[in-house]
C-alpha cells in the first residue's frame, strides 16, 4: 500500500524536484497550493509525467481542503516568500515572515482540528541565516549561538510555529537548508550567468564560506528524513565541505572553461544595488553537517567540484 506525501510549495525549486523522486520511490505525492494548475501545463511531476493531485489552501481565509491533510501520510512544508526576490522593504519583510508562520499555523491548526489523523511526521524546510548572515570561518553546529538579525529572526519564528505541531504528537525535522545549488533557482543561475558572458567575478571580499547542497541531496535528505523514525529535530542541511565564494566562483569558470579577469564586485556597490539584503551574498557560514551523517545520510555530493560538474555539464 502506498503511502502519501502532502506537499507545500510543491511546485519551487526544491518542491519540483522532489516530487518525482519521492513517486520513483513509489510515494502517492499531492501539493497544497493557492490555486488549482492548469491540468495540461502543470500539476505532474517532472520526471514520470505523473499526474499530482493539488488541493486549494486560503492562507488568509485560514481554510484548507480538509481531504489534503486527511489523506496524508507525511507533510513536508517547503512554502515561503523567497528571500532574495526583492528589496527588504518593511512590507516585504511581513511577507517573508508571514509566509511561513502562518501558513504553518494553519497546518497546525487543521491537525488539532481533525483529531483523527494519519500523520507520522511533518517535515519543515528551515534556514542557516538562524546564525546570523556572517559567521566568518567559525564552525557552526546546530547548538551554536543563534543572531537577533532580521533575517536570523525570520527563521526562529519559522521554527517556532514549526515546534507547535511537535506538541501534537508529530515527529518533526527541520532542515536548515543552506545554499542549494541547482539551474532551476537559487544562487547559482545568478553567478553563473556572467561567467558565461565573461564577466564573473568573486563578491565582496571572495572569502565568504558558502554552505552549499546540491540539489538532489536535499531532496535525497527529505526523503531519509520521512523514511527514518530516529531522525527528528533540527539538521544542517549543507554539504560536508563548504567553500569560499572566490573558490566557487572559480571551479564553476573552470568548468565552463570561462577566464576570470575581473576584480572581486565590491561590497559597497552590492549595497547600493540590494540594501539591507546584500548581507546574504556579503557574508557567509561555515556549517557542520555532522548531525546529519550520523543519522547514516550518505552525500552523493560531497565535493563542490562533482555538484557544479553534474549541474553545468
Amino acid at each position: 500500500m502506498s503511502k502519501n506525501v502532502l506537499i507545500t510549495g510543491g511546485t519551487g525549486m526544491i518542491g519540483s524536484r522532489l516530487t518525482p523522486m519521492l513517486q520513483e520511490e513509489g510515494y502517492e505525492v499531492s501539493h497544497l497550493s493557492r490555486s488549482r494548475p492548469d491540468r495540461s501545463r502543470s500539476g505532474r511531476s517532472q520526471k514520470e509525467n505523473e499526474p499530482v493531485k493539488t488541493y486549494v489552501w486560503d492562507i488568509q481565509k485560514k481554510e484548507i481542503e480538509p481531504e489534503a491533510v486527511k489523506q496524508a501520510d507525511y507533510i513536508i512544508h517547503l512554502a515561503g516568500a523567497g528571500i532574495a526576490d526583492s528589496r527588504w522593504t518593511d512590507s516585504r519583510k511581513q511577507i517573508i515572515v508571514k509566509s511561513r508562520t502562518e501558513t504553518t499555523r494553519l497546518l497546525h491548526d487543521t491537525l488539532a482540528q481533525l483529531g483523527e489523523h494519519k500523520v507520522k511526521a511533518f517535515l519543515s524546510a528551515s534556514g542557516i541565516s538562524i546564525y546570523g548572515a556572517d559567521t566568518g570561518s567559525t564552525e557552526i553546529y546546530e547548538s551554536s549561538p543563534k543572531s537577533d538579525e532580521f533575517i536570523a529572526d525570520v527563521v526562529k519564528q519559522w521554527e517556532a510555529s514549526v515546534d507547535e505541531i511537535s506538541r501534537l504528537n508529530i515527529r518533526t525535522v527541520k532542515l536548515r537548508t543552506g545554499v542549494v545549488l541547482s539551474m532551476k533557482g537559487g544562487a547559482l543561475p545568478k553567478i553563473v550567468q556572467p561567467i558565461k558572458l565573461g564577466a564573473g567575478a568573486p563578491l565582496g571580499s571572495g572569502q565568504q564560506y558558502m554552505s552549499w547542497i546540491h540539489i538532489d541531496d536535499i531532496c535525497r535528505m527529505y526523503i531519509h528524513a520521512l523514511e527514518n523514525e530516529t531522525v527528528e529535530g533540527v539538521y544542517n542541511a549543507v554539504a560536508p565541505r563548504p567553500v569560499t565564494n572566490k573558490e566557487l566562483t572559480q571551479t564553476a569558470a573552470k568548468i565552463l572553461h570561462r577566464p576570470l579577469f575581473l576584480p572581486n564586485v565590491p561590497a559597497f556597490a552590492l549595497r547600493l544595488a540590494f540594501g539591507e539584503m546584500a548581507s546574504i551574498v556579503l557574508g557567509g557560514n561555515k556549517l557542520s553537517n555532522q548531525k546529519i551523517e550520523s543519522t547514516g545520510f550518505d552525500f552523493r555530493y560531497k565535493r563542490v567540484e562533482a555538484a557544479l560538474t553534474d549541474l553545468l555539464k
